[in-house]
């Protein structure tokens, strides 16, 4: 039997709105509650959403989304798809200056066959890696173990997109207008 102390789990556990019903997809309904916080949104722009994955692969494994439900990349439209590439880079930014990741992983599972748990609303992974992040757990004991709290990952990579510059009327490509909670 594989067991894993996470103690900070039993906040997801006990919840009040663990029988809500999303009424929809996620990526759609998330960004659009009151409390970014609670619902992992990090970042926002006008068409591109970053939320915090509630099961990361490490901490701060988050996912770029567009706000239009959307479920191939194709589909993008030019604005959308250089947008998403903005909030990408900014997110890249946000983890260096919040994380100090050694390295990242991103990618996107495209199609049914891919292994994506939401299908049908394409998304992008960015999951920041350190040195060492990998041992012997999932090896041996076929597990994986996550060193931090998804409310604490939140503060950090908070402070890593507040400290990106802002799009100016001079320089409106040079950065991508934010905002966060």
């Amino acid at each position: 039997m594989d067991q894993i102390f996470a103690p900070w789990r039993i906040d997801w556990v006990e919840r009040d709105d663990k029988n809500a019903d999303l009424d929809g997809c996620p990526f759609c309904v998330l960004p659009e509650r009151d409390d970014d916080r609670s619902n992992l949104v990090v970042a926002e722009s006008e068409s591109t959403v970053v939320i915090l994955n509630n099961y990361p692969y490490n901490p701060g494994h988050a996912m770029v989304i567009p706000r239009r439900h959307i479920g191939s990349y194709e589909d993008l439209t030019e604005a959308e798809l250089l947008d998403h590439a903005r909030l990408k880079q900014v997110t890249l930014r946000a983890f260096d200056a919040g994380l100090n990741p050694d390295g990242v992983n991103t990618g996107m599972n495209l199609g049914e066959g891919a292994g994506g748990s939401i299908g049908d609303h394409i998304h992008t992974h960015i999951v920041p890696r350190w040195k060492g992040d990998t041992n012997f757990m999932p090896v041996v004991g076929d597990s994986k173990v996550i060193v931090e709290a998804v409310d604490d990952t939140y503060g950090r990579l908070q402070e890593g997109f507040s400290a990106q510059p802002e799009a100016t009327d001079d320089d409106p490509d040079g950065a991508v207008e934010i905002a966060f909670d």
